[in-house]
Order: C-alpha cells, then structure tokens, then sequence
C-alpha cells in the first residue's frame, strides 16, 4: 500500500522544525484532481467514517454493505492524500543546507510525484459508477461485416484470436456457437482460417464482461488474401459484440439480473418466444438433415432470432438458444436505456459514446501493426496479438484505460452540470428573496 512512510527516517529527523510547508499538497490538491471529483471523493470518505463508526456501535447488513461499497473511494483518497503529504515533506528538504539529504529529497520526490498521478488515476477511476454487469460472465459473438469472403476469413481469425488469450490466461470459455459458410475452401492468409458465418465463444469465469466489454466494436483488417493475383491489398472488417451471460449457479446473481424476475433486463416470458424445429445443415454426415436437432427461437415483441445446431442434442441446442437470446435481448434494453439516459444528460461528451459502427481497431498485415483507435495505442508483433498473447495484453489493457478515462470525463462533467444548476437555482432564489 502507497503510504506516507515513502519519506526514510534519516529525512525525517532533518526536517526543520518549523513546518509550515507540510500541509501544502492540501492547500494544492487540485493540482491532480479536478475539483468536482475532489470534493466528491471528500464527500463519500466523510459518509464511510461515519457508517463506520455506527457500525462500531451497532451492526447493521444495509448499513455495512453500503460502507462496504464506498470504502474503495475512502481508502483511495486516503492513499492519496498520504502520498501528497509525502510531497510536502520532501519539498521542504529540498531547502535543508545538508546537500546529501537535498539530494535524496530530489530523488525520493521524483519517484513520489510519479506515484501520486497514478494514485490520483485511481481515485478519479473509484468514483466513476461500476458497470452493473461488470462482475458477470459473458457471450462474446463474432460475425463478419464488409469485405465479402475475407471479412469471414478474417472472422475466424479474431474469434481464434480470443480463444487462444483465454487459454493462456486460464479463464474458463466454451464454444457455444461456430458456424461457416458450406462449400468454401478453409486456408488464407497464411493460415488456416475457416469462411466464418457467426461464432460464439461464452466465457465463464467472474467478472468476463467487465474485461472483455472494451472489445465489441468493428475490427478493421488490412491485408494481401492469399487469392489475390495483383499482390493488392484488401481492406474488411469483422464485427464483435460483447454480451453479458449468467453464472452458473444463478443464486451468485442479483435479483435484478435474475432470468426469474419479470423487472429484469434478461428476464423474457416463454410465451413471447415462437420455437421452430428444423433439420441441421452443414458438414455432419450421417447427422445432418435425418433428425431435427436445430432449434430456432424468435422473441416476438422484438423480432430477435436465434438459430442453434452445433449439438445433436435438441436439448442442448435449445438451451444454448435460450441463453443467447436471454442475452441478446437483455443488451438491447440496456442499450434503449442507455440512449434515454444520453439524451436527458445532452452532454457535450455524448457525441463520443461508442457505437457499433466505429472502427476501433486496425490490424496491418504488411505494416506488422495494430492500433487501437481509442486509446491511440500502436504496437508491432502482429502475429502475437492474433495468437492471443501478451502484446493483446497491452492492446486490451490500453482499452480499459481508455474506457476509464471516459467515465471520469463524463463524471466530471455530469459534476459540473449539477453544480452550475444548483448555481442557477440558488441565483433565482435570491434574486426573489431581494423583490
């Protein structure tokens, strides 16, 4: 834990005694912060001391859970403050006549100023509202957008790609869904890769869709197809959406994301739900169009579809049809929610929001690059990023980095909104106060 004893004992005892300068990071703490989040952060540790020093008292579930739910804050902003504090005691070594203890001072200050910024990333990141699915499994589904045969060539390639990063990180996936297109030869690019129709992979470990959520979005790829004569590159694009899944044992659920409950977003009556059994297609032998396995299922209200046929079992084709379109239609209340909660903020950073049709990624073939258009973030190592490995680490973490940023500056500006309206309001109120 980063706390003030960053500053050694020998510096310590130099201090001056008159130390006037040591509260001076408080005096200056917007330097790092804005001072909207600043003074939520303040708010937030305020309310935490006080739920905690009643809990000292008296235990209470509600009022342990909500102190458990802004201790993050707390101990965040306490970690910065300490931190802060350390600066004002090095600064004010940097005016000891000891020219070794000056120096130190000037190093140590150098490492801490460091700190404090990422600490101050931190707070602003513990302010920032966690997304509701962020603790959820999730679907992650693969389909090819424009570019013909190559964006289904290259599908293969991406939904290989997050396959193989959850086998090196050891997260739990299953192929829920892989369907390519009949009659179409299986190698380009240099390497295998199947005509590619649409292709599920379902991650089940905790906290899936917070980690992978920065990844839905339209993935650009701009490469030679090994059927190109002219040596002219191709440019395709492959479309992935990121949805959130159910746990396994559903009790770890709460009750208003509970396929049970009628106020859930995933929540869809059987009655809406038109089934239709059909005979698989495909590559299958005997199997195929003998027994109708394949399910479809159609929510009505809606009019979303979802076909299923990679087991021989009726039963568990109807099953893994059930959790995407529990799935599907979830994401869809939660995207109309999210557009009402957009237009009532009409907040400059609305324009930002992202869409499925921004191109967030591009990967280079000839260049051997990858960039990431939201974060900026260029690296090189092409065939390691489609393997799933590290350098997919440092492209993924950049996202997330960058999907924080944007929570702050939306908060920040949500703050500022708040706080212009009380202006206004208390303004209004004096002006009638005075007639």
């Amino acid at each position: 834990m980063l706390t003030a004893q960053w500053v050694c004992r020998r510096c310590i005892k130099a201090l001056p005694r008159n130390r006037q300068l040591l509260r001076l990071a408080s005096t200056d703490a917007s330097a790092n912060l804005p001072p909207v989040l600043l003074q939520r952060a303040r708010n937030i540790a305020a309310e935490h001391d006080k739920l905690a020093a009643s809990l000292a008292n008296d235990f209470d579930s509600k009022t342990a859970k909500r102190a458990g739910e802004l201790s993050r804050v707390a101990e965040a902003l306490k970690e910065w403050e300490a931190a802060r504090s350390s600066i004002s005691e090095l600064t004010a070594l940097l005016q000891s006549q000891d020219a070794e203890l000056r120096q130190l001072a000037k190093e140590e200050l150098s490492t801490t100023n460091a700190k404090v910024d990422t600490l101050a990333t931190a707070l602003s990141a513990s302010l920032t509202p966690r997304d509701p699915f962020a603790d959820m499994p999730c679907l992650l589904e693969v389909r090819p957008g424009p570019g013909g045969m190559e964006g289904r060539y290259f599908a293969d390639a991406v939904f290989r790609m997050y396959r193989q990063y959850c086998s090196r990180k050891g997260i739990r996936a299953n192929i829920l869904k892989y369907e390519t297109v009949d009659g179409a030869e299986s190698s380009t690019g240099g390497a295998s890769e199947s005509p590619l129709q649409e292709a599920v992979l379902e991650i089940l470990s905790a906290g899936a869709y917070d980690q992978f959520r920065g990844e839905a979005g339209m993935h650009r790829v701009q490469r030679v197809p090994s059927t190109e004569t002219s040596g002219r590159t191709h440019t395709s694009a492959v479309a992935v959406w990121v949805l959130p899944s159910f746990p396994e044992d559903e009790a770890d659920m709460p009750s208003e994301q509970s396929i049970h409950d009628p106020n859930s977003l995933f929540y869809v009556d059987p009655r809406e739900v038109k089934e239709e059994k059909m005979r698989a297609s495909g590559a299958g032998g005997q199997h195929v169009n003998k027994t109708e396995s394949a399910i479809r299922l159609t929510h009505e209200p809606t009019g979303i579809a979802v076909s299923m046929q990679d087991s021989r079992s009726q039963h568990r084709n109807r099953q893994a049809a059930w959790v995407l379109l529990r799935s599907r239609i979830g994401q869809r209340r939660r995207e109309e929610r999210e557009e009402e909660a957009w237009a009532r903020r009409n907040s400059v950073l609305s324009k930002d929001k992202i869409t499925r049709g921004n191109k967030i990624r591009t990967y280079n073939y000839s260049q051997d690059r990858c960039t990431d258009h939201r974060s900026s973030l260029d690296v090189h190592n092409l065939p390691d990023v489609l393997q799933g490995g590290e350098t997919l680490d440092r492209v993924m973490e950049s996202t997330r980095e960058w999907l924080v940023r944007k929570d702050v500056e939306t908060l920040v500006a949500e703050e500022e909104a708040e706080a212009e309206a009380e202006d206004a309001a208390a303004g209004k109120g004096a002006k009638k106060g005075k007639k």
